[in-house]
């Protein structure tokens, strides 16, 4: 991760610093090399901008494995991790795909207040995402998976239709349309008048540890407000950054912890420590079962809409199973990433209650080939 999150991680706020701020400091630092004359600054506008999509003309879901991540191994925590990525490479299908789905669904419709959000300011947004995501991409990168017939699409593979058009719709059902087909959530930070970017929507069904609702209308300094040394340090430059990304430009990185307690994904707290709260700690965290024991994987990309110059921040989520991790042979390699948490990362990430049963069981050594990795 970075080397200034641990003086970050006991701030009530530090969740969005958490999962935002290794992109955004990776771009500060392109920032700032631009400024000495080193090299060219990732949002200069591109000499031959490329933002078609790949069709898979071929693509079967079913057969399709998830992306191989190992951010443990190839980030640890002092890197940021920052790759570049194709509009190919946005939205993401697997043979977990009719499993999540299903786990969205209820989400969405029995819990709205939690996992949609609209409003006057950020409505244009949710109608040119859903142009750009349900309109646009679905059924050109995966037309063996979304057929268009007049005016809707067909998921062939849940069977479902959704409108081709946005006329008749309101900005919730147009949220949960994409809730409802894709396994992303969506968090869009809209300018304001003074270009201060702000959180003021999502479709967000597997937030890792936070309530939406409850940041909506932040800046970004302000929901990074609690973090010592955020506002002299980065705020200036991720402000600039924001303003200048270039629509079609998408960056991306890993982010991973520790779940204890059970594989499901949405969670609005319970999964990060926070000092000088009323937070109660589940006993479980201290001695939890291992099949209860999941690594918890977030691919997350940033991007910045063409009309209404909307940051998209797009999380898709992955679970697996420690005792897969352990039988790949992995066990040792996430054990020592792990211990070597600073202090005050490894106590927000609450290694301090389940570490001393987990730790030691990852680093046993194990013979035979892994097992196949689980989406989510």
């Amino acid at each position: 991760m970075l080397g200034i999150i641990y003086e970050t991680v006991y701030a009530p706020g530090a969740l969005w610093y958490f999962l935002l701020a290794p992109v955004l400091l990776a771009l500060t630092q392109a920032w700032r090399i631009f400024t000495k004359g080193e090299t060219q600054p990732l949002y200069q506008k591109k000499q031959n901008p490329d933002h078609d999509i790949e069709p898979l003309w071929d693509f079967d879901f079913r057969k399709v494995d998830p992306i191989r991540y190992q951010p443990y191994k190839t980030q640890g925590h002092v890197t940021m991790g920052i790759q570049k990525r194709t509009r190919s490479e946005w939205i993401r299908m697997d043979h977990g795909y009719l499993n999540r789905i299903q786990e969205r669904l209820p989400l969405i419709r029995e819990k709205p207040e939690f996992t949609i959000g609209t409003g006057e300011k950020v409505n244009p947004a949710i109608e040119e995402l859903y142009e750009e995501v349900m309109i646009k991409y679905l059924p050109a990168r995966f037309p063996t998976m979304f057929k268009a017939h007049g005016k809707v699409a067909r998921n062939l593979a849940t069977g479902s239709t959704y409108p081709l058009s946005m006329v008749g719709l309101t900005h919730a059902q147009m949220l949960a349309y994409m809730g409802e087909n894709v396994e992303e959530d969506f968090y869009f930070m809209c300018p304001d008048a003074d270009d201060q970017y702000r959180l003021q929507g999502y479709i967000a069904c597997f937030p890792g540890g936070f309530l939406s609702p409850a940041r909506v209308g932040e800046s970004v300094r302000e929901i990074h407000k609690p973090v010592p040394g955020y506002d002299k340090k980065l705020g200036l430059s991720v402000d600039r950054y924001f303003g200048r990304m270039i629509p079609g430009d998408f960056i991306g990185r890993m982010n991973w912890s520790l779940q204890v307690d059970g594989a499901d994904l949405f969670r609005t707290d319970g999964n990060n420590y926070y000092p000088g709260t009323e937070q109660t700690v589940a006993d479980e965290k201290a001695d939890p079962e291992f099949d209860e024991c999941f690594l918890r994987i977030e691919h997350q990309t940033l991007t910045k809409l063409p009309r209404t110059s909307a940051v998209i921040f797009t999380v898709r989520s992955y679970m697996t199973r420690l005792d897969q991790v352990k039988a790949e042979g992995d066990g040792k390699a996430l054990a020592e990433a792990i211990e070597s948490m600073p202090e005050g990362l490894g106590h927000y990430k609450m290694r301090q209650y389940w570490g001393a049963k987990v730790l030691p069981w990852l680093m046993e050594d194990v013979s035979g080939k892994g097992v196949n990795r689980k989406s989510g």
